[in-house]
């Protein structure tokens, strides 16, 4: 029997919780009955010891993983176009354009970027989602990488929990940012419109660090790096603290243009129609060794353009 093993510490963030519960939360791909079945059959060990699916867990616990092989998809390889930055037997590195949706999903079961990987790599079906282990909003373009076997893909899910992988982006915001920071709150299904994240006293903890690159008259460039990956982090974050993404249509509120700006850029900001964000560089250890492994992704040429209009609009002040 082929087995993935895999070993998760748990976090802060899941202390307390039941031990199906957690694992439903860090293994996202498997539903809840199946952990559990694991959890009764022996495959998963609490503390190097048998457990229970209701037993309580608590920060810094072990939870050791030894589940069979299961195969997860059945989606057609399709020739999705996107650039390969690099390849070798254990990863992929790709750089995702926007309008390019990661998983399949409701209204989007074609098209995918997991149907590109297929159809590059067919081997890619026996992987959890097709080797990805994180993502990419559609229109957020940039650096992912992608495991193309189980030791890779055990390798960069840990390295992900632990917080060791670098993950940098660029960003541009409305309104002129004072100075970087870090903010740190908790992120959650919006209460209301469950399309949305929002910010949530009680909900998973969401870490960002941001440092202003450039500042315009009405926007700035800003270098983002997270230490978390919540979904839309980074989009919610700067809407929260009043500065939110360029063009993004979820959490960027009424797109007003500002005053006494040229008519050029006026039209790049009409036509600019998703967040300005871009994932720049992305870090991780290579499988087997501790050596540090960094690929970078370059700007796309319609972030560039508003790019090079923003600093045409400082000439102009």
């Amino acid at each position: 029997m082929k087995l993935i093993q895999q070993q998760i510490k748990i976090e802060a963030e899941y202390s307390g919780y039941r031990l199906d519960q957690a694992l439903s939360g860090l293994m996202p791909d498997y539903s809840r009955s199946k952990i559990r079945e694991w959890i009764q059959q022996g495959f998963i060990s609490l503390n190097r010891q048998s457990c229970k699916p209701k037993q309580r867990v608590y920060a810094g616990d072990l939870i050791d993983l030894d589940i069979p092989y299961v195969a997860k998809l059945a989606d057609r390889p399709e020739n999705i176009e996107f650039e390969i930055l690099h390849q070798d037997q254990n990863l992929l590195v790709i750089n995702k354009p926007a309008n390019l949706v990661v998983h399949p999903a409701a209204g989007h079961d074609s098209g995918t970027l997991v149907n590109g990987l297929l159809h590059i790599d067919p081997e890619l079906e026996q992987l959890p989602r097709a080797g990805i282990v994180h993502r990419l909003d559609k229109d957020t373009t940039g650096v992912m990488v992608v495991a193309r076997n189980l030791k890779a893909h055990a390798s960069l899910v840990d390295q992900l929990q632990r917080h060791e992988v670098k993950r940098e982006y660029i960003a541009i915001t409305r309104g002129v940012v004072t100075g970087g920071r870090t903010i740190e709150t908790g992120i959650s299904r919006h209460p209301k419109n469950r399309k949305k994240m929002s910010v949530q006293k009680h909900g998973k903890t969401a870490i960002t660090h941001f440092q202003v690159a450039r500042k315009f008259p009405h926007h700035s460039l800003i270098d983002v790096q997270l230490e978390t990956g919540r979904t839309h982090q980074i989009r919610v974050h700067m809407a929260h603290i009043n500065y939110p993404l360029l063009g993004d249509p979820v959490y960027g509120g009424r797109p007003g243009l500002p005053p006494g700006i040229s008519s050029e850029l006026a039209d790049l900001l009409r036509g600019f129609k998703r967040q300005a964000l871009h994932a720049s560089r992305l870090s991780f250890k290579r499988l087997g060794s501790h050596e540090i492994c960094s690929f970078e992704a370059p700007i796309p040429q319609d972030f560039q353009t508003l790019l090079d209009a923003l600093s045409e609009s400082v000439n102009e002040v």
